[in-house]
């Protein structure tokens, strides 16, 4: 098990670091063909993304994971019994986002230029849950080749894509450009989905009773996915509220929405991607941890468990401590080498320290899950977002830009982190 968890941490460290180069590339690329306006405005609508995205899966990705990992049920007919879930789930989500597409672009976010792209979403999803649960197969059998393969098919065509498609389009507005990024997940979606299926057991066989929905299965996967969704769903509308209170309240104290768009842009287009540039690694973590520590925790070894969670703690800082120093230091350097500007200099000394909580927040988030307490997720996310929401609307009454949002994302960090420590080691306690 040992060994498995530090193949399935090096595999997936590898394919996070060229994953994520991959997408510094396309964040170039992106920026340096809409500009930091087409940016701010894809910005504006990445929230939304974020959360229907969040929807489509309900958690169910991690669940799988997790009963795939403990080897007590037929695989095939989990699956076979969550895939109707997911396509009904994935129905009605489309018409709401039909709905509510006109409201959100032109009385929320105060910006008719986001009702295409905001309405792409709907073609998006569906593709984006299909895969997720494929690839929570492979997570749950440690099997992380499949998944690093076709991330980095993924993000290799959307590049290409862009490079190819956004000059064409570009004449016609930066609406039709974000719409033309949206879209290019529907390829790089196929593709990941192709990738996969490749990967497959080649003698597999569907037998009829493995077709037939069992509510046992379904049971135990809701117990864990609902949960998981549920705090991923309390982030997500935290994060699809931020930029309409951030432009709601900016504007109502006489910032321009040019201003607005301009900064937003280079907080979240520019510094939170650099800031969380170690991310990778963390996530390389954590993605390795959760079979690990689902076995483990199951058959009740504790001492392991304990140590794989502190190791995955001590790796994660590893990477991050140097970095942060160096975010510190010299960030001018990072902001032109990649971005080829320095504005946001002052966000990214002052959100680096910081996020070096945030670091160690996923393999805390996917110890809590593999122990089946998702519940405990989801009261940290919660407590975060309103003390989140709540910092940002009243900061940003303060006439201090966008800096509200820097402070309240900060402490959201900071309480989280300790909030997922304190339950880890009261979780684990319960054993001795």
């Amino acid at each position: 098990m040992k060994e498995k968890f530090i193949k399935s941490t090096i595999i997936l460290m590898i394919g996070g670091l060229l994953t994520k180069i991959l997408g510094i590339f396309i964040k170039i690329v992106m920026s340096r063909l809409i500009g930091t306006e087409g940016l701010g405005l894809y910005m504006l609508i990445l929230p939304t993304f974020s959360l229907f995205i969040g929807l489509s899966q309900f958690g169910l990705p991690v669940a799988i994971s997790k009963i795939v990992a403990e080897d007590s049920k037929n695989n095939k007919n989990l699956l076979f019994s969550l895939l109707p879930i997911s396509f009904i789930i994935n129905i009605f989500l489309i018409v709401v986002i039909i709905f509510i597409t006109p409201i959100l672009a032109i009385n929320l976010l105060h910006d008719e230029r986001c009702f295409y792209p905001l309405l792409s979403i709907a073609v998006v999803i569906p593709l984006t849950s299909i895969s997720s649960i494929a690839r929570s197969y492979f997570f749950g059998r440690s099997m992380m080749f499949p998944h690093v393969i076709s991330n980095l098919v993924e993000d290799v065509i959307r590049l290409l894509i862009m490079i190819i498609g956004i000059p064409l389009v570009i004449n016609k507005g930066l609406e039709f450009c974000v719409s033309f990024i949206v879209l290019s997940n529907v390829i790089s979606e196929i593709s990941s989905i192709l990738v996969l299926f490749f990967f497959l057991p080649k003698d597999i066989h569907i037998k009829k009773q493995d077709l037939k929905p069992n509510k046992i299965y379904i049971k135990d996967s809701l117990s864990i996915s609902l949960p998981t969704t549920f705090s991923r769903l309390i982030g997500s509308i935290g994060y699809f509220f931020e930029p309409i209170i951030l432009t709601s309240t900016l504007t109502y104290i006489g910032y321009s929405n040019k201003f607005i768009v301009y900064e937003y842009g280079v907080l979240n287009g520019y510094v939170i991607p650099l800031v969380l540039l170690p991310s990778f690694f963390t996530l390389a973590i954590s993605q390795a941890l959760l079979p690990v520590i689902s076995k483990s925790f199951y058959e009740h070894k504790i001492d392991y468990t304990k140590s794989k969670i502190k190791q995955a703690i001590f790796f994660s800082l590893l990477i991050g401590i140097p970095i942060t120093i160096l975010f510190e230091i010299c960030p001018e350097i990072f902001l032109r080498l990649i971005y080829n500007t320095t504005d946001g200099v002052s966000y990214l000394r002052f959100l680096a320290p910081v996020c070096l909580f945030q670091y160690i927040q996923a393999p805390l988030a996917s110890a809590l899950d593999a122990m089946g307490k998702s519940s405990d997720n989801m009261k940290s996310c919660f407590i975060g977002t309103i003390i989140r929401t709540t910092l940002l609307f009243l900061l940003s009454l303060f006439k201090i830009g966008l800096w509200g949002l820097v402070i309240s994302t900060s402490i959201n960090v900071l309480v989280v982190t300790f909030y997922s420590l304190r339950k880890v080691r009261k979780n684990l306690s319960l054993y001795y």
